[in-house]
């Protein structure tokens, strides 16, 4: 059984986030295989290229973290018919500088929940476009809108909903076979 390092970053800083509580669920709903850890970047800067030659230790140690997972799970609200802004900032963080990019055929998955009937599906698209020029291999089916409401899920995770559980356990292993097939057709380290 080949165990898989996933990174996750939650797209929202607030601590009662309802987004916080899809990525205690997901972690719950894991197969073995996926060792899940989550990836903060709640202190980092606003990130500006003026950095680039020498990174401040919190970005420095938030692209080590992204550099010692075998894939990124993202569990992102939508703000705006966008990602929020400090996940955006992450991102470029990780990105750069030039030619030293973290998400480089690194498998990476996109989820997320919303109060709102169409969940988190702008944010998600915009997410993938970002991802996509970041040369990062994405998880493009099952794609995961979740409608958010009172009680679906408990601060430990705990999905009270048989079918939604069923369907967040289904994504994750999902993601294990992906993450597998990305690193069967692009091994790690060529």
């Amino acid at each position: 059984m080949t165990k898989h390092k996933v990174g996750y970053l939650i797209g929202s800083l607030a601590t009662a986030s309802i987004n916080r509580k899809l990525a205690k669920a997901l972690v719950r709903l894991a197969p073995p295989e996926l060792e899940m850890d989550e990836i903060s970047f709640r202190e980092l800067p606003l990130y500006s290229y003026d950095y680039d030659a020498d990174f401040p230790p919190v970005a420095k140690a938030f692209k080590a973290a992204i550099a010692a997972v075998d894939a990124v799970l993202f569990v992102t609200p939508e703000y705006n018919r966008s990602i929020p802004g400090a996940l955006k900032n992450a991102i470029d963080w990780a990105s750069r500088p030039y030619g030293s990019n973290s998400f480089t055929r690194k498998p990476s998955a996109v989820i997320g929940t919303s109060p709102g009937a169409i969940g988190t599906a702008i944010a998600q698209q915009s997410l993938r476009s970002v991802l996509g020029f970041c040369n990062s291999p994405q998880m493009n089916a099952p794609e995961a809108y979740i409608q958010f409401r009172p009680g679906l899920i408990t601060d430990d995770g705990e999905v009270t909903d048989p079918t939604v559980e069923e369907f967040l356990r289904n994504y994750m292993t999902e993601f294990e076979a992906f993450i597998t097939r990305v690193y069967m057709a692009l091994p790690k380290g060529t």
